[in-house]
């Protein structure tokens, strides 16, 4: 088993994979030749994880302590809380650079992405974080690197410690993402908006947070099944009071 389980032994296997395709490709292999060919993956099982309302609170609560003592440097923490309010995924965050924002139209346009050119629509917060931002003369990056013209290259020692301080030791980095589409669907955002800001380029990638919209649909059962309970339960019931009844959310 490669070092990190299931899910990066098949990631080498489909890179492999490529590899000897095009070794086949360019004539420097036989063709039908790819000796992984028939190797099969592992089973994955997807993580869904999402932030709660009392988790994003804490992890919040761990970002301004850690502010207000020094603990960590600056640029990560904005970089975790870009992450928060965009739903990026964290290379494009960690690699961006000031070129790519536009503040009048509030939109990092990013020109090469897992899927090719990239919109990301900034929100008040994420402007506000931008704009808060030291420029560092002689470096493109908005996360600046601790060596001279670089940006951040890796922040997971300094999310193993927000996490721990907020209470969420199983949270990944990359679940800030799922939260985002989470808070998205679950407020009634549909999911082809959502898969917009989020650039899938497949619908199947966005259909994975559909049952996240049940919450308001099953809130909007309840309020229904509320009014005509309290309707049945008065003396007198007819139709009128059951379109006119207002009922405390």
């Amino acid at each position: 088993m490669v070092a990190g389980g299931a899910v990066v032994a098949n990631r080498c296997l489909a890179l492999l994979s490529k590899m000897f395709n095009l070794a086949e490709l360019w004539g420097w292999r036989p063709e039908h030749s790819n000796p992984v060919r028939h190797i099969e993956k592992y089973k994955e099982v997807r993580r869904e994880r999402y932030l709660s309302a009392d988790e994003f609170a804490r992890l919040g609560g761990a970002l301004a302590t850690s502010a207000e003592v020094g603990s960590e440097s600056p640029f990560a923490l904005a970089a975790i809380r870009l992450l928060i309010f965009t739903g990026a995924r964290l290379g494009e965050i960690l690699t961006l650079r000031w070129d790519y924002i536009d503040l009048e139209q509030r939109v990092l346009k990013l020109p090469d992405t897992k899927t090719g050119r990239k919109l990301i629509w900034l929100n008040p917060p994420a402007v506000e974080i931008l704009m808060a931002m030291p420029r560092i003369k002689g470096n493109p990056y908005v996360i600046v690197g601790d060596r001279e013209g670089t940006h951040l290259v890796n922040i997971q020692k300094v999310w193993r410690r927000l996490r721990k301080r907020a209470n969420i030791p199983d949270a990944r980095i990359h679940d800030l993402r799922h939260s985002y589409a989470s808070v998205a669907v679950a407020a009634g955002v549909g999911l082809f908006l959502t898969g917009k800001i989020f650039g899938h380029l497949r619908t199947s990638t966005t259909e994975r947070y559909a049952h996240l919209a049940d919450d308001p649909v099953r809130q909007a059962n309840d309020t229904i099944g509320r009014r005509i309970h309290e309707v049945l339960s008065s003396p007198i019931a007819d139709p009128e009071k059951i379109a006119n009844k207002k009922v405390s959310s």
